[in-house]
């Protein structure tokens, strides 16, 4: 083999090494993010609006009404929704006083996986 051609197999092997690894990361990074939760609680309240958007990346999103005291003004809590089986029940408690389970996960880089920080895990109806 010429010294020119171990040259370029050696540039060609470190650019891949570096590309493999950069994957890796990414890939390492988003896993943590889905996977730790920031914060997790439980809110209640109203569905107002629960849709399914996106041009590319389909995601569920949802606000729901929360009524702290008689005569205070409503507040708005925006979610996002990755599992299947909380879209069914929340769209089945439309209309219906809700307790929403909710994970944030903080630091995702695109909004693919939700507009939201928030995620709604898990919904029990409460009337």
């Amino acid at each position: 083999m010429s010294e020119e051609l171990k040259k370029k197999l050696s540039e060609i092997s470190f650019l891949l090494v570096i590309t493999v690894g950069a994957i890796m990361l990414c890939t390492g990074y988003l896993a943590i993010v889905l996977n730790w939760s920031y914060s997790k609680g439980e809110r209640v309240g109203y569905i107002q609006k629960f849709s399914e958007k996106g041009w590319v990346c389909k995601t569920w999103e949802g606000e729901l009404q929360m009524l702290p005291i008689s005569g205070a003004l409503p507040e708005k809590f925006v979610f996002s929704v990755r599992d299947k089986a909380v879209i069914e029940k929340i769209n089945s408690s439309v209309g219906k006083k809700i307790s929403l389970y909710y994970e944030q996960h903080k630091g995702l880089p695109t909004t693919c996986f939700g507009e939201s920080s928030y995620f709604a895990v898990d919904a029990r109806i409460l009337e």
